[in-house]
C-alpha cells in the first residue's frame, strides 16, 4: 500500500467517463492514496480525456499542460478517448508522462503503484480497442451526483456514424453481464440511493454482443425488480432503439421514470441519411408522439447538431421546426465538428464556422422559447420531485419528468436530502419551477 502519496483527477466529457474517473479514484484511496484537487500539488495527476469534438480536444491539451504547475515532479498520466485515438500526439505535450488508452484504463492502477520502478521516459499504454470482445469489469464506483447514483451498463458503439470518432476511442459495442448490473443496483439501495441512471455509448445496444438472446428491454424488467430503488433513469436513446415492448415497459412501471435523453442530431431527413443515422423524420415522430400518447407527462432533452457539411439553409429550418413542434425541455446543441478519420470529414459542401455558430446560436434562441411553454403547463399541476439539495432560499430537486424545481422555503417546512415529496407547481422562473411541497 501507498500511503502519503497524493493523487489528482480531472475528467472531460461524458457519464460513462466519470464513472470510470470514479472507479479509478475508489481504488487508488483503497489503497492508501490521498485524493486531492486539481490545482494542489499531487504525485500524480490522472485525465480522463473526451475527443468527441475539436473543442474536446483543446480542452484536454490545456488541462494537461496546467498538471505540473503545482509540482514540476509529479507524474502525468492521460487516459481516455483522446488517449486511445490519439496517443502519439499527446506524448509530444512535454506534461505527459504516460498515456493509457481505454483498452488499458484498468492499468492506471498498476502504472501509479509500479511507477516508481519504471524509466522516466515517457510512453504509450494502448491495445487495439477493436480487439476487446468482452466488457471489462470495473470497481464498483457510486459515481453520484447530489442523490442520483450511475451505473454503467454498456461501452463502444457498432454504428459509425459519418460525423462520429467515438468508436474508435471505445470500440465495439460491448454489454456489462446482468447479473453484474442488478448486484451494483442492490449495492445502490443498500446505501440509501433511491435513483438510478443507465449509462452507456449506446444502451440501445445493451444485449446484442451476447450469445443468449438478452435486449435492453429485459434488464429493464430485472431492474425494476430490486427492492428500495424507486427511481430508474435511462441515459440516452436512439429514437429506432425505441420499440413497442419498450414503451409498455416504461408504461406498466412507474419506477422508470418518464424522461428519455434522445440522441437526435437532427430532423431533416436529407442531413440524418449523410449522417448514417438509421432513423428518418417519419421515425422520430411516430416513435416520440407514441410515447407521448401512453406516458403521463413525460418530457425529452436531446442532442443536435448544426452545420452538418451539405445541411443547406432550408434543411436547417426544416429541422428547427420539427424539433420546434415536438416540444423539448432542453436541447444541448453543437456546431458540427469535424474528426479526422471519419467519413464526414471527406464530404464538400462545408458549411462556414460563422454560419454554424450563427445557426447554434438561433437553435438555442428557439429552444429557450419551447423549454418555457414546456414548463409552463405545468404551473397548477403537482409534480412528485426528489430532493437534491437545501439552500438559504428553499429546497431544489427534479421531478420524475427532469424538470428542475425550487422548493419554496415555507415556515416550518422541514425537508432532508433524498426526500420524495409533491410539489404543487406556482410558478417558472426561467429554467426552474417554483411551487409548494404539499
Amino acid at each position: 500500500m501507498s500511503f502519503n502519496k497524493k493523487v489528482a483527477f480531472y475528467t472531460l466529457g461524458c457519464k460513462v467517463n466519470q464513472y470510470e474517473t470514479e472507479s479509478l479514484k475508489n481504488k487508488l484511496i483503497k489503497l492508501g492514496y490521498e485524493e486531492v484537487p486539481f490545482e494542489n500539488s499531487a504525485d500524480f495527476y490522472v485525465v480522463n480525456s473526451c475527443t468527441v469534438t475539436s473543442i474536446a480536444d483543446r480542452k484536454t491539451r490545456n488541462i494537461l499542460r496546467r498538471a505540473k504547475k503545482a509540482n514540476d515532479k509529479s507524474k502525468v498520466i492521460v487516459t481516455g478517448c483522446y488517449a486511445q485515438t490519439n496517443g502519439k500526439e499527446l506524448l509530444e505535450i512535454d506534461e505527459v508522462d504516460y498515456v493509457v488508452g481505454n483498452s488499458n484504463k484498468t492499468e492506471v492502477i498498476d502504472l501509479i503503484e509500479n511507477i516508481e520502478g519504471k524509466s522516466n521516459s515517457s510512453h504509450v499504454v494502448l491495445n487495439d480497442i477493436f480487439k476487446e470482445d468482452e466488457y471489462k469489469e470495473l470497481e464498483f464506483s457510486t459515481f453520484r451526483e447530489m442523490s442520483r447514483a450511475y451505473i454503467k451498463i454498456q461501452d463502444g458503439c457498432n454504428n459509425f456514424c459519418s460525423y462520429c470518432k467515438i468508436p474508435f476511442g471505445r470500440g465495439k459495442s460491448r454489454s456489462r453481464k446482468l447479473e453484474n448490473i442488478i448486484e451494483e443496483a442492490k449495492k445502490l439501495a443498500q446505501e440509501g440511493f433511491k435513483e438510478i441512471i443507465l449509462i452507456g455509448i449506446n444502451l440501445g445496444a445493451y444485449g446484442e454482443d451476447f450469445k443468449e438472446k438478452i435486449t435492453f428491454e429485459d434488464l429493464l424488467e430485472e431492474i425494476v425488480k430490486v427492492e428500495g430503488i424507486t427511481r430508474i433513469r435511462i441515459g440516452s436513446m436512439y429514437p429506432d432503439k425505441i420499440n413497442s415492448r419498450f414503451v409498455e415497459i416504461m408504461k406498466n412501471n412507474k419506477k422508470i421514470m418518464p424522461h428519455l435523453h434522445i440522441s437526435l442530431q437532427s430532423c431533416n431527413d436529407e442531413v440524418l441519411k449523410g449522417m448514417r443515422r438509421k432513423y428518418g423524420t417519419d421515425l422520430i415522430k411516430d416513435r416520440l408522439y407514441t410515447l407521448r400518447e401512453n406516458i403521463e407527462n413525460i418530457e425529452y432533452t436531446a442532442d443536435v447538431i448544426v452545420g452538418f457539411p451539405g445541411e443547406t439553409e432550408a434543411m436547417y429550418e426544416s429541422s428547427k421546426e420539427l424539433i420546434k413542434e415536438i416540444g423539448f425541455s432542453t436541447l444541448h446543441v453543437f456546431p458540427y465538428s469535424e474528426r479526422e478519420n471519419t467519413l464526414a470529414a471527406t464530404f464538400d459542401n462545408k458549411v462556414s464556422p460563422a454560419e454554424k455558430k450563427r445557426r447554434a446560436a438561433d437553435l438555442e434562441t428557439s429552444e429557450k422559447e419551447s423549454a418555457r411553454k414546456v414548463r409552463e403547463k405545468y404551473i397548477g399541476k403537482t409534480l412528485r420531485v426528489l430532493v437534491e439539495e437545501k439552500k438559504e432560499n428553499g429546497y431544489y430537486g427534479y421531478s420524475e419528468n427532469y424538470l428542475r424545481v425550487k422548493i419554496i422555503d415555507k415556515e416550518n417546512l422541514v425537508l432532508n436530502v433524498n426526500d420524495e415529496v409533491d410539489v404543487k407547481i406556482t410558478g417558472c422562473e426561467k429554467e426552474l419551477l417554483t411551487g409548494e411541497s404539499r
